[in-house]
């Protein structure tokens, strides 16, 4: 009975506590301090939909792009880490704002000056719908979205390495 327990355990994959990661994140770009950026998250990720702090403001714009840049840079930054990108390498992220509907969240590799760029991840979100019931289920939101880019950046690269091969 107990192998069972512990073989179940091993198979479940493994999961990052992803609000304690954005939080940390947030403290350690200088964003914001630890009871703000703990309150921040709280008040933007937990509750009802739509989210109204970013329905009410005066510049509801620049706060959406604030979400999606503080929601997803984190998971972006993770996922780089977890691949072997050359130095000359980068990855960036962009955002395009709708305010009545799916925002775009791009994710681009750099392999280097004058190489060819890609697109990893597009990911359209409504802004303020992304609003969780628990800390569970936006772990494995944030989880889903890691393992997608993790798994295009490996792709990307794969498929860059074979490229570069045959030109030789």
């Amino acid at each position: 009975m107990m192998a069972r327990k512990l073989t179940a355990v091993r198979k479940r994959p493994r999961s990052r506590n992803w609000l304690a990661y954005l939080c940390e994140a947030l403290v350690s770009s200088g964003a914001m301090p630890t009871w703000e950026a703990a309150t921040y998250l709280t008040e933007n990720l937990f509750g009802e939909k739509p989210n109204p702090y970013l329905l009410a403001p005066t510049t509801p714009h620049e706060l959406t792009r604030q979400f999606l840049q503080r929601l997803y840079q984190p998971i972006v930054e993770a996922a780089s880490r977890d691949v072997t990108l050359s130095p000359a390498a980068t990855v960036h992220l962009f955002t395009d704002i709708s305010l009545t509907g799916n925002s775009a969240v791009l994710v681009l590799l750099f392999q280097g000056h004058a190489k060819p760029k890609q697109l990893v991840l597009f990911d359209a979100a409504k802004a303020w719908d992304l609003v969780f019931p628990d800390a569970e289920a936006f772990n494995t939101w944030a989880e889903e979205r890691y393992r997608l880019l993790l798994n295009a950046l490996r792709t990307a690269l794969a498929t860059m390495d074979e490229d570069l091969l045959t030109a030789i």
